[in-house]
């Protein structure tokens, strides 16, 4: 299979070392018949594992009833995926005031969002010309963004990704963007000033390693934008869907952001990813804006509404926070040279290293039968399943010390 991959694919992925052919709740197996606990979830993804029954059937019942509509019909798993949506986006007074609209994957919402700004303030600044008023520099052509940051690979969603290796080979983006500091409230309230269109940043930065902001930054982020007329964008793309305990990240910090966007977890396996406007901002696109042919798909609604149903029937979220403190703990307790500590939230950690060595971590992880992910040089990432048992996170723990023993030899015979 790897001669053929070669053969027939473009190489930006780089060669994968294995080939899974089958799963079953958080394990799979590979063409050579070896077994893994999946602690990465196709990153950050596959919210019920792999084969679930519930997320089964539904895909199995849609397909079989209609796979494909395009945007010129409506049908009852979108409409019902966006209400639940916004459900859940509520408060206990009801949903929240918004709109959603539906794309194929995270890149796609944030395209969206990129579009649903600039077309806020060009119809603001249209509608002062209208009224015979005068160029009062009101003109907002800046987005603000944060350093190593991520939000998709797509010309757009690139522009405001603050990783400068996988930016600047693709410049320019026909986006003003500035990037500040991640966690530094001062350099992002004197960012987002008169000409920011808007702001756009993750609660924690999934890409860079897991990294939380400290205490209050996304309130901040938030007087920010309202003081200076900026729209906040908030990137759930890695952290909605449960994955920190919370349906929606930003929820236990009380923020509410103008446009949110989502995918990953959202569909369980199946491609999917929404933009979320609130308020007035749910209805800046009018008719003919945007579109998406695929998007919607009702295939990948059905499946989102039995993850979300799932997750609350079988109290996810409660899982995500035990389990996800088990993890961290077991981690933090674990002695070790190659072992700093522990970060994240929930089902989304990182095992720092003392050392660039994730990429033999990963590796000896895989020879003990687990996958994770090398997100970062000195940086581990977990991000399993929602459904991942105690037992199974116990498992992992057991053999972490022999697994960072592995990845110090390799690093050592290398």
């Amino acid at each position: 299979m790897q001669k053929r991959f070669a053969a027939a694919l473009m190489p930006n992925y780089g060669l994968p070392q294995v080939a899974l052919t089958r799963g079953e709740g958080c394990r799979v197996w590979d063409a050579d018949g070896r077994e893994y606990l999946d602690l990465f979830a196709g990153i950050a993804v596959s919210s019920l594992g792999h084969a679930h029954p519930a997320l089964t059937a539904a895909v199995t019942r849609q397909v079989s009833a209609l796979a494909h509509t395009s945007n010129l019909f409506m049908h009852e798993p979108g409409i019902a995926l966006a209400e639940r949506t916004l459900a859940l986006l509520g408060t206990g007074e009801g949903p929240a005031d918004a709109r959603v609209f539906f794309a194929n994957s995270g890149a796609e919402a944030n395209e969206a969002a990129i579009k649903l700004v600039r077309r806020y303030h060009g119809q603001r600044d249209q509608g002062r010309r209208d009224q015979g008023q005068r160029d009062q520099g009101q003109h907002r052509a800046v987005m603000v963004a944060t350093e190593n940051g991520f939000h998709g690979r797509t010309m757009g969603a690139l522009a405001l990704t603050g990783k400068a290796s996988i930016r600047e080979p693709f410049g320019p983006f026909g986006i003003d963007v500035r990037f500040v500091p991640y966690g530094d409230a001062d350099a992002l309230r004197a960012a987002a000033g008169p000409g920011c269109a808007a702001v756009f940043v993750e609660p924690c930065q999934g890409e860079a390693g897991v990294i939380p902001p400290p205490p209050g930054y996304l309130r901040a982020a938030r007087e920010a934008c309202d003081d200076s007329g900026a729209l906040l964008v908030i990137d759930e793309i890695q952290s909605g869907i449960g994955r920190t305990g919370h349906w929606f990240a930003h929820q236990a910090e009380g923020v509410t952001p103008d446009v949110l966007t989502l995918a990953k977890g959202l569909g369980g396996g199946l491609p999917i990813g929404a933009c979320v406007g609130f308020g007035e901002f749910g209805s800046v696109l009018g008719k003919g804006d945007h579109g998406s042919t695929f998007g919607a798909n009702p295939v990948s609604c059905a499946a989102a509404l039995a993850v979300l149903e799932t997750i609350e029937a079988d109290g996810l979220l409660a899982a995500a926070t035990a389990v996800g403190q088990q993890l961290s703990d077991g981690i933090a307790a674990v002695s070790h040279p190659l072992l700093a500590g522990v970060r994240g939230q929930g089902l989304w950690l990182a095992a720092i290293l003392t050392e660039d060595a994730a990429a033999d971590a990963e590796a000896a992880a895989r020879r003990a039968g687990f996958l994770v992910n090398a997100v970062q040089p000195d940086a581990i990432r977990l991000a399993p399943p929602l459904i991942i048992t105690a037992a199974q996170a116990s498992a992992f723990l057991t053999a972490l010390p022999h697994i960072l023993d592995d990845a110090a030899a390799a690093r050592e015979a290398s």
